[in-house]
């Protein structure tokens, strides 16, 4: 329930979505003094529903997995992708895991197993946050309107951005600490830092609508009911199939110029088409999709205040820095990637946590607050540079492009992000930190790995076969020689090792124990209750 916000405030976070929510969780169990500002209502109208399986780490760490599981939300088992009409489905399956005891878990495939999924949650931020929010009792919520009486004075000079206040309607907050988690509408970066980029390589636009009555993939298999996602067969994008509660979520996603093109094409005669229309022909060039739809209807609001069909453009960009004096950003007021991969809520989270993480490492004086920053600002740049190259590989080969267009990837977040494949793909331990063309796009294909088709029979098999746990995080990637080694010409086996690698290098599968572990300018963090924040290494 909200409730009235207090004069002053530790740490002030703005927004109360996933990367919001998250943060103000963390800290608050923590002890610190928090308070959320969110200027809609919950619930509230929000896309983005296919949950990565890293999710279950972080809200582990709330403890908050139980009332997740109960909550009734749509189980996903994994999901299967067809990036053209005769490419093999790539079904991404969830590892096998086995309770060892308590909440440790191995990926194994022994004795007594469950099957490590996570979940299609409708309007992901209102329900799946608002139960974040209100996970940490000692938040104070309050909604209002931010608007801004922060200081016009540009992020380069010392007066930092902490020493003033945001107004919540009338009644103006003082605080410490503030986390932007303003979502797209991104407070600090578009408002003040001005440090917002588009990604001109992934320049698209997605519209969506709500369906009942569907068909169902792999009915009566392991992957019961996953998510379908579809190519257009005019190579212009790709469409996404998510069984939800009592509906499917069905969308399209396509490159900015082509959609223009197509609606205007469509818009001849004097006749106008609607953007339903243009959603509805879409579903011709996602063949397979559309016959799940046989027999389906289009969910359509009776009373016209809803729209059937929605549109997103434009959503695909980056900041120059993600922190600043006594600030941080996280989630969609950072940075955006792309729908494909739902990378959207793993970032937020993420991001929320190295904010909480640092702030506190700054109140507690574990470091100066400009190294807290940095730190944050080195793991969501990190984060964000693996996932974009997964997503452009992805794009690479929906496209059938012979090359993608690779301007968008930071050299410097690159060198960070791909320090831990780079003798994997050079084949030497002597490694140049000098990024090149041929090297970037070796990156993005060994990330697009994970797309290979496996199914979680094959990476059974495959497990209990080489005697080893490919997914566990002591063992090592593997050099194109012992791949080979391995697979012993076993085509099922290569693909399953290729996407174990992958998903080292990319933050699938993995929680706060891998985001904190990796050193940073000579930290680590700690989720550690009692001692959340930095720690020194040696």
């Amino acid at each position: 329930m909200s409730r009235q916000a207090p004069s002053h405030t530790q740490i002030l976070v703005v927004g109360g979505g996933p990367g919001g929510s998250f943060a103000a969780s963390v800290l608050a169990k923590e002890g610190f003094d928090v308070v959320v500002l969110e200027a809609a209502k919950f619930p509230r109208y929000h896309i983005g529903e296919s949950m990565l399986p890293s999710i279950r780490h972080f809200l582990d760490l709330l403890g908050a997995i139980g009332k997740i599981e109960n909550h009734g939300f749509r189980r996903k088992p994994g999901a299967a992708i067809c990036f053209s009409a005769s490419s093999l489905l790539r079904i991404e399956p969830f590892p096998t895991v086995f309770e060892t005891n308590g909440s440790e878990k191995a990926i194994l495939t022994l004795e007594r197993v469950i099957i490590l999924g996570t979940w299609n949650v409708p309007n992901s931020t209102t329900y799946s946050c608002n139960t974040l929010r209100n996970w940490a009792s000692r938040c104070t919520k309050s909604t209002g309107s931010p608007n801004s009486r922060l200081p016009t004075v540009p992020p380069s000079q010392a007066v930092p951005y902490a020493r003033h206040t945001l107004s919540p309607g009338r009644k103006s907050i003082e605080f410490d600490y503030l986390i932007d988690a303003s979502g797209r509408m991104g407070l600090m970066s578009t408002k003040y830092m001005k440090n917002r980029k588009v990604n001109e390589s992934l320049k698209n636009v997605a519209c969506w609508g709500y369906w009942t009555n569907t068909g169902m993939y792999g009915r009566g298999t392991e992957r019961h009911n996953a998510p379908w996602f579809e190519a257009l067969t005019d190579e212009s994008g790709w469409a996404w199939f998510i069984p939800l509660k009592g509906k499917v979520s069905v969308g399209i996603v396509m490159d900015m110029t082509t959609s223009t093109a197509k609606k205007a094409a469509r818009n001849t005669n004097g006749e106008t088409h609607t953007l339903t229309d243009h959603y509805l022909a879409q579903l011709d060039f996602v063949p397979r999709l559309k016959t799940l739809l046989d027999g389906a209807e289009l969910v359509v609001d009776p009373t016209g205040a809803e729209p059937a069909v929605r549109s997103a453009s434009d959503f695909s960009y980056t900041a120059t820095a993600y922190y600043g004096d006594h600030f941080r950003l996280v989630g969609d007021a950072a940075c955006f990637i792309d729908p494909f991969f739902s990378s959207g809520v793993h970032l937020a989270i993420s991001s929320g946590l190295t904010a909480a993480v640092t702030i506190a490492a700054s109140i507690r004086g574990q470091c100066t607050e400009e190294e807290a920053g940095g730190f944050h600002d080195s793991k969501i740049a990190v984060s964000y540079t693996r996932f974009l190259l997964v997503v452009m590989g992805a794009y690479k080969q929906i496209r059938n492009q012979s090359d993608a267009v690779l301007s968008d990837i930071d050299e410097d977040n690159f060198d960070r992000a791909f320090d831990l494949i780079r003798p994997v793909i050079q084949g030497t331990a002597d490694v140049r930190k000098v990024r090149t063309e041929d090297e970037m796009q070796k990156a993005m294909d060994f990330v697009t790995n994970i797309f290979v088709p496996t199914d979680p029979e094959m990476m059974q098999a495959v497990n209990m076969r080489l005697g080893m746990t490919l997914l566990a995080p002591a063992t090592p990637m593997f050099t194109e020689d012992q791949i080979a080694q391995l697979a012993e010409g076993d085509q099922n086996a290569e693909h399953v090792i290729r996407q174990a690698n992958a998903s080292k290098a990319v933050d699938f599968y993995s929680g706060p124990e891998r985001l904190m572990s990796e050193v940073i300018n000579g930290f680590i963090g700690s989720t550690k209750p009692g001692s959340l924040g930095l720690v020194r290494v040696a």
